[in-house]
């Protein structure tokens, strides 16, 4: 899945030790979309050298491409969107510029005309 967007918001990374004694980091961003109703998605970068590697700073507009799983803690269901690829450069699509005037020809329906005359 891809979402592209402005992101609004980097959040603290976070880290500790797994249960296997690996060290772990991971980082959340919020990205906002450019739609007519725009919606906001948080969304992870795990590990270090992916947090090295797309080096996401807010007020970029990236497109995020992401995976969705969801786990269960303690009864509870948590989503976790979490991202495998950004791509810089990618702006919304420029407003249309202005719709030029159309004009019509207006069509006499006076009575005047034969009402048995047929157009065809």
């Amino acid at each position: 899945m891809e979402i592209t967007g402005k992101i609004i918001a980097v959040l603290p990374e976070r880290g500790g030790t797994s249960k296997t004694g690996n060290e772990w980091k991971m980082q959340e961003y919020v990205i906002e979309t450019h739609e007519q109703y725009p919606r906001k998605v948080c969304f992870n970068v795990f590990g270090s050298d992916k947090i090295a590697q797309f080096n996401i700073q807010a007020g970029e507009e990236l497109t995020v491409s992401f995976d969705i799983n969801a786990r269960e803690y303690n009864g509870r269901w948590f989503n976790d969107i979490r991202a495998w690829r950004v791509e810089r450069g990618t702006a919304p699509a420029a407003a249309p510029a202005d719709i030029p005037e159309i004009k019509v020809a207006k069509v006499d329906f006076s009575a005047e005309n034969d009402p048995n005359d047929l157009p065809f």
